[in-house]
């Protein structure tokens, strides 16, 4: 066999090992030795089980399968699942893990992955520095003079610093390893000592917040630290209006576009986010995502059909009632049988009121709002449109005779008009207006734009208080 032929064995050899697909990782984790242990990896708050296999009677397990598990922080969890050790997933697939569940920090050991064993350093690192700030906060706790507090809380400080010393350096020494993604999400922008005004500070917080982090490195996805990240610059550190988050989630996408599961896991977070958003009027920022990314097809390659029937029957109906757009008429008959559309009621404020008798919410709701409306709102000239959804005409006229709800404008929509409406190809109110439950309640201005929507009673009551006020202020 002559040398350039062995060579050139050597390199399929070489080429063969790496190019092999799947993981099978052993693990020995003492004392255990029956049941089954489980694999696992973070997704945001979440822990998903990906694997589980069945531990012998030397405490040995092995996980194995055909496909490369995705890179991330995985768990290997006990048998009753109360309580698991960390573990990092990344290139390396094929390794073995001794561990004692006595000591999961000291007595764990890796064979075949050189990341895990920085991974282990680390956290015997942390492990010990920890340990020391406790003890030195405890003595700062119970310091008995100025002095002595001074002593431990400089002792504190400098232990953190030991801390951070210590990710700049393996950051510096290890910049692809996952560790170091983790530190840069960890770690947040140093102001310059040269700022001193407050707004100066926040702009710059705000800029450089994401500076160090790279958004198409998807083994960021699963660790237990990305979410959290993410939703306090989306939660706290840029304002609240539509407008702003707008740019805000087109910014990250942008950034993110270069990776496929990084762009869907955002894509999916935010439409998750502002599909019920946590204030009034941040659902627009749903319907930007809607028209931008889901009808232009950007998601369809990961999207389920269950999925995709939700976001978009939602997009649908929530692009018709955005605050500050004028609400769409409604082509009703009063209780009498009289045609009388939304656009026909005079008022300087109308309350659209989209209500079901048979509901037990709406059978609480609808007379508070009607002792509201008879001793506060009425006087003033606000009109109230109570739209029945369900519930049948007997018990629906039932329900108004028996609590008195005579001055508001109670509507439905015929069998005929909904017939005529569907072969017109008009959407009909619910989509119209969102009524995915009831009561609804929307506030509209004379010229029908929507000023509220989905206000319970309380925040009703508190909005048309402000609404009022603002008005007679600028008679």
């Amino acid at each position: 066999m002559n040398l350039k032929w062995i060579l050139s064995a050597v390199l399929l050899f070489s080429l063969q090992t790496n190019a092999q697909t799947g993981y099978q990782i052993n693990v020995t984790l003492k004392p255990f030795n029956k049941g089954y242990l489980f694999l696992a990896f973070y997704y945001g708050k979440k822990q998903m089980l990906v694997d589980s296999a069945a531990i012998n009677a030397n405490s040995q397990a092995i996980f194995k399968g055909k496909e490369n598990l995705k890179p991330g922080i995985y768990l290997v969890a006990f048998p009753k699942k109360d309580g698991w050790f960390e573990m990092i997933i990344d290139k390396e697939q094929r390794f073995s893990v001794v561990a004692d569940s006595a000591d999961l920090i000291n007595k764990i050991s890796f064979t075949g992955s050189p990341d895990n064993n920085l991974f282990s350093q680390y956290q015997k690192f942390v492990g010990e520095a920890g340990r020391e700030m406790n003890a030195l906060q405890q003595k700062y706790n119970t310091a008995t003079s100025k002095i002595d507090s001074s002593q431990w809380l400089a002792k504190l400080v400098d232990k953190n610093k030991s801390i951070q010393v210590f990710r700049e350096t393996f950051a510096k020494t290890n910049p692809k390893h996952l560790l170091t993604s983790i530190f840069n999400v960890m770690a947040e922008p140093q102001i310059p000592k040269s700022l001193k005004d407050s707004t100066a500070i926040y702009y710059y917080f705000k800029n450089h917040y994401w500076d160090k982090i790279n958004l198409t490195d998807n083994r960021l996805i699963r660790t237990p630290i990305f979410e959290g990240k993410l939703n306090k610059y989306f939660d706290e550190i840029i304002n609240q209006d539509p407008d702003t988050i707008k740019v805000a989630v087109d910014d990250i996408l942008i950034g993110a576009r270069a990776n496929k599961d990084m762009f869907q896991y955002f894509l999916a977070n935010f439409a998750d986010k502002y599909v019920n958003p946590k204030y009034m009027g941040q659902d627009a920022v749903f319907v930007h995502l809607f028209q931008k990314y889901f009808v232009s097809g950007q998601a369809d390659e990961w999207m389920n059909e269950k999925y995709k029937k939700f976001i978009f029957d939602r997009g649908y109906s929530m692009m018709a009632n955005i605050i500050g757009e004028k609400g769409a008429d409604l082509t009703m008959v009063d209780i009498n049988g009289k045609p009388t559309n939304l656009y026909g009621v005079q008022a300087p404020f109308t309350i659209v009121c989209f209500w079901d008798p048979t509901c037990s919410h709406c059978q609480a709701e609808v007379p508070k709002l009607d002792s509201l409306y008879q001793n506060s709102w009425k006087a003033k000239g606000i009109k109230m449109y109570g739209v029945m959804t369900d519930g049948g005409l007997d018990k629906w006229k039932a329900f108004i005779k028996e609590h008195h709800l005579n001055d508001w404008i109670h509507v439905y929509q015929t069998p005929e008009l909904k017939e005529k409406e569907a072969a017109s190809g008009k959407p009909g109110f619910r989509q119209l207006y969102d009524v995915y439950q009831t009561p609804m309640i929307y506030v509209l201005d004379q010229e029908k734009h929507i000023l509220a929507k989905k206000l319970s009673y309380d925040q009703l009551s508190d909005f048309l208080t402000y609404k009022l006020k603002n008005k007679e202020d600028k008679k």
